[in-house]
């Protein structure tokens, strides 16, 4: 979750950082797997494009926390205390249903042939998609040492509100990359039918979004003032 905070000052490597990005790395190596199996080839130039992309987000996003953020890491492993209920299940379809049903769909989509043939230059949109879905994203976990994976407000680690990078544009930059990477996955696939699962994830990732700002104005000090001041949640200008 983007929550908002200055950033700290470096903090000793906790142990578990190296295993936690270890797990990361695993999943992603799963994700792989499952795209190509349910693709029923490695002969996919495009599928290992994505891949080559995906791996290449993470890689920064790993080296971010281990630098910047170690504590982190360990936080995400551990089932927070003060998450907020109504959180779960949307982490689920956003963290873990979503992204598995549409890559399971998009890999039978070339196996069985359901979309029309994409052209060239959407595989590209598609590919640029992920990778500003990417910057975006590591851009505002650089800024952000509270980038949870529930939402809550992190009083045991010096919750205050953050105004640099992204954040000076949108008030939840994470899930406006999250948003790029979701759509742009399936068009670099080039998988038509992988958007009924890619919009649903969008959607899901609006309703939390609302919900994580509504929780802010409430609970984090100082952040109603911010909201006045950047007044777009994902899009500038738009919401």
């Amino acid at each position: 979750m983007p929550v908002h905070a200055q950033a700290a000052s470096a903090t000793p490597r906790p142990r578990g950082g190296i295993v936690g990005i270890l797990k990361l790395a695993f999943s992603n190596f799963l994700a792989a797997v499952l795209l190509f199996l349910t693709a029923g080839t490695i002969r996919w130039v495009w599928g290992w494009v994505y891949l080559a992309l995906v791996f290449a987000v993470v890689g920064f996003y790993s080296r971010t926390l281990l630098t910047l953020h170690p504590d982190l890491i360990v936080e995400r492993q551990r089932p927070p205390a003060g998450a907020k209920a109504w959180d779960r299940p949307l982490v689920a379809i956003v963290a873990v249903v979503g992204p598995v049903a549409l890559l399971v769909l998009a890999g039978l989509d070339r196996r069985l042939g359901l979309s029309s043939p994409v052209a060239t230059g959407w595989h590209v949109a598609g590919l640029a998609m992920v990778a500003a879905g990417g910057a975006i994203t590591n851009w505002a976990i650089v800024h952000n040492r509270f980038f949870s994976g529930l939402v809550r407000i992190q009083h045991e680690r010096g919750h205050v509100v953050v105004s640099s990078g992204p954040y000076a544009t949108v008030r939840h930059p994470g899930y406006s990359g999250a948003i790029l990477h979701t759509l742009g996955t399936a068009l670099a696939l080039g998988s038509w039918w992988s958007l009924a699962i890619a919009v649903p994830v969008v959607v899901a990732i609006c309703v939390r979004t609302a919900l994580e700002d509504r929780t802010l104005r409430a609970e984090l000090e100082g952040y109603e003032e911010y909201a006045l001041r950047v007044r777009s949640r994902l899009v500038p200008g738009l919401w």
